[in-house]
C-alpha cells in the first residue's frame, strides 16, 4: 500500500475511534464507528489473498449487523427518552439492543465467532490492530452507559466468553488464532466487571493493550505465525525467546507479572459486592488460558528443538525491522505489579 494512502486510512480509523471517544450524541457514536469499520478493511487486506479477503468480508458482515442493532437500540431510546444524548438509557429494550450490538462489535461471547477466524485471515500487522485499538470505541461506550445495562446479560455474556476463551485456545498452533481466543477471555474480565466498576474495566484494557501489542510485536520480529516456526527462537534470538516466555506468562496472568493486576482486582471488586461463585468461576477457566500459554511457553524457551546445525551459531539472516517501542511495552508488560496500590487508589 502507497504512504500517501496508508496515511489517509490510518488517519479515518483514528478519527472515527475519536469521534467515538469524544461524542455525546448517539448519532455522531454511529458515524464514529461506520467511519472506523470502513477504513479498517483495507488494512485487513493490505496483504491481498484470498484467506484475507474472506477474513475482511467476515469482519464487515459482523460488523455492519452489529452497526444496525446499534442503530435499532438508539432509534428505540429515542422514541422513549425524546433525546440523542448518551445518558441513562430508560427503555431495558433499548439497553439490551445496544448492549448485544457492542458485545458483537467486541467479540463477546456468543457473538465470538468472527475474532479467530478474521485475526487468522490478515496479517500480523492487521491483527494486532484488529485485537487492540478496535476494541477501544465499543468498550467507551459500553463504559459511558454502564449504570443502565442489565447486569445478568453482561454477566452471562462474560462468563461464557471466559469459558470460549479458554477452551478455543487449547488445541491450536497457530499463535493468531491463540491470540484471538486470548482476547475473547480478556473482554469477559472486562464485561464482567463492568456494571460494578468501569473504571477497573480501563484498567484491564491498558495492560491488555500493552501485553498484547508486546507479544504481535515479538511475532513480527520473528516473523512467527505458527508454534514450530515459535520453536526455532531459541537457536537464532535467545533472548527474544526469554521475552516471549515473560510475556506469554504475564497474558495468563500469572503473579509477579502485570498480567495479574486485572485479575486480582476484578476478583476482589467481584467478591466486595456479595458474588462468590463468579469469580471463582473465572479464576478457574483462567488456568485454561494459562495452560495454552505455557505450552507456547515451553515451545519457545524450554525444549531446544533439533535444528538443522550441530552447532549453536545463528544460521538465519538478522531480521532489519526496527521495534522502538518494544522495550517499553515488555517492561510496561511485566513489572507493573508494585504499583497496584497506587491505582487501586486511584478506583
Amino acid at each position: 500500500m502507497k504512504p500517501p494512502i496508508l496515511i489517509i486510512i490510518t488517519s479515518t480509523i483514528i478519527l472515527g475511534t475519536m469521534i467515538v471517544l469524544f461524542s455525546s450524541h448517539w448519532l455522531m457514536i454511529w458515524i464514529g464507528f461506520e467511519m472506523n469499520m470502513l477504513a479498517i478493511i483495507p488494512i485487513l487486506m493490505k496483504k491481498f489473498n484470498p484467506r484475507a479477503m474472506e477474513a475482511s468480508t467476515k469482519y464487515f458482515l459482523t460488523q455492519a449487523t452489529a452497526s444496525m442493532l446499534l442503530m435499532l437500540g438508539i432509534i428505540i431510546n429515542l422514541l422513549y427518552s425524546g433525546h440523542w444524548t448518551v445518558s441513562m438509557i430508560p427503555n431495558p429494550i433499548a439497553s439490551t439492543v445496544i448492549t448485544i450490538a457492542l458485545a458483537m462489535k467486541l467479540g463477546l461471547s456468543p457473538f465470538h465467532f468472527w475474532v479467530p477466524e478474521v485475526t487468522q485471515g490478515v496479517s500480523l500487522s492487521s491483527g494486532m490492530v484488529l485485537l487492540t485499538w478496535q476494541k477501544i470505541a465499543p468498550l467507551s461506550v459500553l463504559y459511558q452507559i454502564s449504570p443502565s445495562i442489565n447486569p445478568n446479560l453482561l454477566v452471562a455474556m462474560a462468563a461464557t466468553s471466559v469459558l470460549v476463551g479458554g477452551w478455543g485456545g487449547l488445541n491450536q498452533t497457530q499463535l493468531r488464532k491463540i491470540l484471538a481466543y486470548s482476547s475473547i477471555a480478556h473482554m469477559g474480565w472486562m464485561a464482567a466487571i463492568m456494571v460494578y466498576n468501569p473504571t477497573l474495566m480501563i484498567l484491564n484494557l491498558t495492560i491488555y493493550i500493552m501485553m498484547t501489542l508486546g507479544t504481535f510485536m515479538l511475532f513480527m520480529y520473528n516473523l512467527s505465525t505458527t508454534t514450530l516456526s515459535l520453536s526455532h527462537t531459541w537457536n537464532k534470538l535467545p533472548l527474544i525467546a526469554s521475552l516471549i516466555l515473560a510475556l506469554m506468562l504475564s497474558l495468563g496472568g500469572l503473579p509477579p507479572l502485570s498480567g495479574f493486576i486485572p485479575k486480582w482486582m476484578i476478583i476482589q471488586e467481584l467478591t466486595k459486592n456479595d458474588m462468590i461463585v463468579m469469580p471463582m468461576f473465572m479464576a478457574i477457566t483462567a488456568l485454561l488460558n494459562l495452560y495454552f500459554y505455557m505450552r507456547l511457553a515451553y515451545a519457545t524457551a524450554l525444549t531446544m528443538f533439533p535444528s538443522a546445525n550441530n552447532t549453536k551459531m545463528k544460521w538465519q539472516f538478522e531480521s532489519m525491522k526496527k521495534m522502538i517501542f518494544l522495550p517499553p511495552l515488555i517492561v510496561a508488560s511485566t513489572m507493573l505489579l508494585p504499583l497496584t496500590p497506587m491505582l487501586s487508589i486511584m478506583d
